[in-house]
């Protein structure tokens, strides 16, 4: 005989748990900016700068100079980095969908990976990206979170 699972009893309205969830949420105060999101704010920055020095300083990849498309991920980079500082809500997400692209690209190559020194570094960029999407997730949510009412009257 099949056994059969026991139905659950009556579910709530869809939606009343994520309004339960968003209740919670406490919006960022005035110029406040969570470790996750400075950790963010610096990645982006050290990433920016890091490629507009090396593409001046005349940096090749496999004997060639890249081409300008060095210098347009730098100024996203940089432009998002300004974008997170000023607590902009879509410059986080945009970070976030270049951090989930990271995390595919660099799961993609571990695939590949035929050293333990390329191991080592797909799953550090996994781990870390990963960690840092789920940290910007609260922050985007308080980004989002309605400012609180006072109750003065």
């Amino acid at each position: 005989m099949e056994r059969r699972k026991p139905r659950p009893g009556p579910r709530e309205p869809r939606g009343a748990r994520d309004e339960a969830v968003r209740a919670t949420l406490a919006p960022l105060a005035p110029g406040e900016r969570p470790v996750s999101l400075l950790a963010a704010i610096a990645l982006a920055t050290a990433l920016g700068t890091g490629n507009a020095i090396a593409y001046a300083a005349g940096s090749t990849i496999a004997g060639k100079h890249p081409g300008a498309g060095v210098l347009a991920f730098s100024v996203v980079m940089l432009a998002l980095a300004v974008g997170m500082w000023a607590r902009v809500y879509l410059a986080v997400l945009a970070f976030e969908a270049l951090l989930v692209l990271a995390v595919l690209i660099f799961s993609l190559i571990l695939i590949e990976a035929s050293n333990l020194q390329a191991v080592a570094l797909c799953v550090v960029v996994i781990g870390g990206a990963g960690w840092l999407f789920w940290k910007l997730v609260r922050v985007m949510g308080r980004l989002a979170a309605p400012p609180a009412q006072s109750s003065s009257g």
